[in-house]
């Protein structure tokens, strides 16, 4: 059999185009803990109400998912969110977006749109300005439109 080099070349095209669909790789557990970690220094993260994290409980589409933070604080000199960081177990990058905030932000919130590769928990974990933490998780049911579902 002798292979044409339009043979060749359509057969490395789909062989690259099935790697990198078909063998997607997603952050595991370790991994989403191991970036926790490192925003955190290793400090504790209770959950608590300080956070409200609004994610719709079921993603139609897994491209384009609306998402909003918001931390509850004064937002003073002495007391403020300095930032923010959502964390996803179902995408290949367990870190998804950090947002910064200052006393002059006035308030901590931030709404904006994140891909969704699949059913998955999401975290949101604030840095206050003493140092502490605070997280939020919601699960996200990704439907069959998402990103390899």
């Amino acid at each position: 059999m002798t292979l044409s080099r339009r043979k060749l070349l359509s057969n490395s095209v789909a062989a690259a185009v099935s790697t990198f669909f078909g063998g997607r790789v997603f952050a595991d557990v370790d991994s989403v803990q191991k970036a926790i970690a490192e925003y955190t220094g290793g400090r504790d993260s209770p959950y608590d109400n300080l956070i409200e994290f609004k994610l719709p409980e079921i993603a139609e589409n897994g491209h384009s998912v609306p998402v909003s933070v918001s931390v509850k604080s004064p937002m003073t000199t002495e007391d403020y969110v300095d930032s923010v960081m959502i964390f996803s177990g179902g995408n290949p990058n367990p870190e998804v977006a950090t947002f910064f905030f200052s006393p002059l932000s006035g308030e901590a919130r931030v709404s904006t749109r994140m891909r969704l590769g699949r059913t998955q928990n999401v975290s949101a974990i604030a840095k206050l300005s003493d140092g502490t933490f605070h997280r939020t998780n919601r699960f996200v049911a990704v439907t069959v439109g998402g990103c390899g579902v």
